[in-house]
């Protein structure tokens, strides 16, 4: 106990030099030393891939598309916290308050349209995020899109809220539209790590990425010059998030657990505060789910933030 009690010290000196409110800084010691890996690192399970992507994404899973899953699998396997809208919050939470911290996400899209002039406009607020108990909100901001400029000011209001409540900001920073496209897509370096500074820059308290690919093909200068490797491209990523916390995701179902438990390592190694795992877990049966993630939580007990 005495050396959980020091380890925890250490952990959280980074924590607490961080510029946060009393209500932020409460909310996120939750996330980051009350449940989870407890050491300031973070496994977030999201549920809006149904809104996102639609029904589909369960039809290799059937018993996943009762939400009830993913809070069994967000307790059992001790998740930092479970992302997902107000429907399903206001529906099932009830059931597992105070089980599992919640992050509640305020905006979001479907996938019919094309993704060239993409655009997540609000259905939920900061004030929502309150009255359901959330110890953070989550904003989805597609960076690039011709329609920016429309989320960047609809941010500025989240962003105002989160302060007046002491809420906890997470943006999911996504590089998107035919801009995007053009200049290396999504996936590039130059992307990611753009998307990594407009979190930085905008205000939010952790961001969500997507580790960077090799591609240099139409990427603007000096970007199409560089020759770095996986792990100097995702730490260059981190390095612009600056003190923004970062989270990479844990990407598309692999049905291999060991390929998975590395790329964990990798984005831990690489200076990441935690990952975001969603179809990569709940598309496994329960107990298997179950126990990736308990694998997961002993590389992060070697990565305290």
């Amino acid at each position: 106990m005495k050396d959980q009690l020091q380890h925890l010290s250490k952990s959280s000196e980074k924590f607490s030099k961080l510029s946060l409110s009393h209500g932020k800084r409460t909310r996120l010691w939750r996330l980051m030393y009350g449940h989870g890996p407890r050491n300031g690192s973070l496994l977030v399970l999201p549920l809006d891939q149904g809104l996102e992507h639609g029904p589909t994404d369960f039809f290799p899973n059937p018993p996943a598309i009762d939400p009830e899953y993913q809070f069994r699998l967000a307790v059992e396997g001790n998740f930092s916290a479970i992302a997902l809208g107000v429907g399903l919050a206001e529906k099932y939470m009830g059931d597992w308050c105070g089980q599992i911290p919640l992050i509640l996400k305020l905006n979001g899209k479907t996938n019919i349209p094309s993704d060239a002039e993409a655009t997540s406009p609000l259905f939920a607020s900061v004030e929502d995020a309150v009255r359901l108990g959330a110890d953070a909100v989550g904003y989805t901001m597609y960076v690039g899109s011709p329609r920016q400029h429309d989320e960047f000011r609809q941010f500025e209001k989240i962003r105002q809220d989160c302060e007046r409540f002491g809420m906890p900001l997470v943006l999911w920073s996504y590089p998107r539209g035919a801009a995007i496209d053009a200049k290396g897509g999504k996936g590039s370096l130059y992307a990611q790590d753009y998307a990594a500074r407009v979190a930085l820059e905008l205000g939010a308290d952790i961001v969500k990425l997507h580790e960077p690919d090799d591609s240099r093909t139409n990427a603007p200068a000096p970007y199409n010059q560089l020759q770095e490797d996986a792990s100097a491209r995702t730490q260059r990523v981190v390095r612009s998030a600056g003190r923004t916390m970062v989270l990479f995701s844990g990407g598309e179902k692999n049905d291999d657990d060991a390929a998975v438990l590395r790329k964990v390592e990798f984005y831990m190694a690489s200076g990441a505060n935690g990952v975001m795992f969603g179809r990569n877990m709940w598309l496994r049966p329960l107990d298997q789910a179950i126990a990736l993630s308990r694998a997961v939580h002993e590389i992060m007990a070697k990565y305290p933030r």
